[in-house]
């Protein structure tokens, strides 16, 4: 990642002036190929893992549902983001993932106020992102799951252009992404990374691309937020840091 640091915090630097001119025609591909890479074995346990933590939480309650609420917090990092939105949603599980053990050994650590009292439904998966989120669109397509949020918290923004298909929006799983939440929100501290992302969202939202009837909405937006619930997030707003947020909402 090309960064400088600003009073402890990382400011993205770049030699992109714009939105990739590319865009538009990279997400029109993926959206109409199949994204075949096989799913790594540890994941799937992951998954099951997951599964099986959903599961057990919701017989602890009146039976009644067609298919399981979960929300996800996609590259939850140390988890602080997801004890965070499992705290303001204590009725659905939240998983959060990330593929890095080192981080989620973290969990629960001195950034996270509260941290003894883990939420009963916050679980934490070590995976690969990509499979599993594969995985939670056969669940979802499948009637098991359904998603109302989906957070994707400062993801590695891959600044120089020669790195830009590797950016979530400008690859293969993106089609996937865009289906798994009635509610996405990706946060950044870049703004043409946010911009990219909207754009990339409402290119993926053609009906002739996707199928649907292209409701709902997609916003970009500048924002501060009033209690930082990331590490990320609190070094970005210590620095004085812009930050903004993409939400696409699925009616």
């Amino acid at each position: 990642m090309q960064e400088s640091h600003i009073a402890g915090a990382r400011a993205v630097t770049t030699n992109q002036a714009d939105i990739y001119d590319k865009l538009e025609e990279v997400v029109r591909k993926y959206a109409t190929t199949d994204y075949l890479r096989p799913i790594a074995e540890h994941t799937r346990k992951a998954f099951a893992e997951a599964e099986k933590f959903v599961e057990d939480f919701y017989n602890k309650i009146p039976a009644g549902h067609s298919s399981y609420k979960v929300i996800l917090d996609s590259g939850c990092g140390t988890g602080e983001s997801t004890l965070n939105i499992a705290r303001q949603h204590p009725d659905i599980p939240v998983i959060g993932i990330d593929k890095s053990a080192a981080r989620l050994t973290k969990a629960g650590g001195a950034g996270v106020s509260g941290a003894s009292a883990f939420p009963q439904n916050a679980f934490l998966v070590r995976a690969e992102l990509l499979d599993f989120w594969r995985l939670a669109l056969e669940a979802v397509q499948a009637g098991r799951w359904h998603i109302p949020y989906h957070a994707l918290y400062y993801p590695n923004p891959w600044p120089k252009q020669s790195e830009a298909t590797r950016r979530f929006h400008l690859h293969p799983i993106f089609p996937t992404l865009l289906q798994l939440g009635d509610t996405i929100e990706m946060r950044t501290n870049w703004e043409i990374y946010a911009r990219e992302f909207a754009e990339a969202a409402q290119v993926g939202k053609d009906p002739c691309l996707c199928g649907d009837d292209n409701t709902g909405t997609i916003s970009c937006e500048a924002f501060e937020p009033e209690r930082p619930i990331t590490a990320f997030e609190r070094k970005y707003k210590e620095a004085r840091q812009q930050l903004w947020r993409v939400s696409i909402h699925h009616k």
